[in-house]
């Protein structure tokens, strides 16, 4: 599961960084925060409060 969050949040922040030199800088900005928050590495949404995964 830890392995298939990496993946999508990386695919997410690089859509951000690509749709922030598109020119769309609220979309490409909202895109890497939710790709940090899906990670497995940083604060993830699927965890329960106060424990890291």
């Amino acid at each position: 599961m830890g392995f298939l969050l990496w993946i999508i949040a990386v695919a997410l922040v690089i859509y951000g960084i690509i749709t922030l030199f598109s020119g769309s800088v609220l979309l490409g900005i909202i895109l890497i925060v939710v790709g940090l928050a899906v990670g497995p590495g940083g604060w993830t949404i699927f965890s329960r409060r106060g424990t890291r995964a």
